[in-house]
């Protein structure tokens, strides 16, 4: 019995895979009171999109964030897990700060913001980077890097991560999407922030700056090298 090592670039096992679409469509979370996990993902600002019910043995909800093509379902016996079992549950946030005041301003219990360090350290959430935690965002503002944590009810954890340039590879350079407008604008402002270095290099206003702008967005979300 052997083992063939497998490469993640493989030209050919990507154009076989790439053939069908595969969408991460449903997560499923397990909740003990259905009408109070209703409740708390309204308030998050969720979006619902169904409701079933059949007869009193049955029950199922779905809501989808902000921006995501994934959505969560809970309900009655719509899964076996033990309510607040679901852990790790990543979100993704082009600004961390702004996404967590946006929960607090609903109501909603939420850690501060906090990034990775040598050692593991706090004991809520304790997956993934959940425990490696230092106070306050990255110092570099680095993709990936800055986090904050809340959970549901019943206990199933969400962590918010920034992420404002992906790794290379990750995106498809060709396709450059925003999931909202508050996307779009931080993206914008990013763009505009480093023009302005951009502009003081070359010790001149950059009349091209929309072509700048739109080369510096599309490189910064697939996580290819930035113009300068």
């Amino acid at each position: 019995m052997g083992t063939k090592p497998v490469r993640v670039n493989d030209a050919t096992a990507d154009a076989k895979v790439a053939a069908v679409d595969m969408k991460f469509e449903i997560v499923v979370i397990p909740v003990s009171d259905v009408d109070r996990a209703k409740e708390f993902y309204a308030r998050l600002g969720w979006r619902l999109d169904a409701e079933f019910a059949s007869g009193d043995d049955f029950r199922v909800i779905q809501f989808t964030p902000p921006g995501s093509g994934c959505s969560v379902i809970f309900g009655k016996n719509v899964t076996p897990a033990a309510p607040g079992s679901a852990k790790g549950m990543y979100l993704i946030v082009s600004d961390i700060e702004a996404a967590r005041k946006a929960l607090l301003d609903r109501g909603v219990a939420i850690s501060e913001v906090f990034h990775g360090g040598a050692v593991d350290s706090g004991k809520d959430e304790p997956y993934l980077f959940g425990r490696q935690r230092v106070s306050g965002p990255d110092p570099e503002h680095r993709s990936y890097r800055s986090l904050a944590s809340f959970g549901d009810p019943d206990g199933n954890g969400w962590l918010l991560q920034e992420i404002t340039s992906r790794l290379h590879g990750r995106v498809d350079p060709a396709t450059t999407t925003f999931g909202s407008a508050n996307d779009l604008a931080s993206a914008l402002r990013r763009a505009a922030a480093a023009h302005g270095e951009h502009e003081k290099r070359i010790g001149a206003a950059d009349p091209n700056w929309p072509d700048w702008y739109a080369a510096y967005m599309v490189a910064e979300q697939s996580g290819q090298e930035l113009p300068l």
